[in-house]
């Protein structure tokens, strides 16, 4: 498709897991990912998504780190 890449040249791209960049999908952090029957297919100008999730959302790591 004209102006869309798959998961795998994404991963290439930005260096990361084909597996990475399909959770950053289903998470909706890529814009304008979409996905087509079982495959997504992102924009090729999208931008790889930055920012620790665990660090924003507030997880688990964060919260064992003050129990004393």
């Amino acid at each position: 498709m004209n102006g869309f890449i798959t998961v795998q040249e994404a991963a290439e791209k930005w260096g990361v897991t084909p597996r990475q960049v399909q959770i950053l999908c289903k998470e909706g952090r890529i814009a304008g990912a979409m996905r087509m029957s079982r495959i997504w297919i992102i924009p090729e100008n999208a931008k790889k998504p930055t920012g620790d999730k665990r660090h924003i959302l507030g997880g688990k790591d964060d919260a064992t780190k003050h129990h004393v």
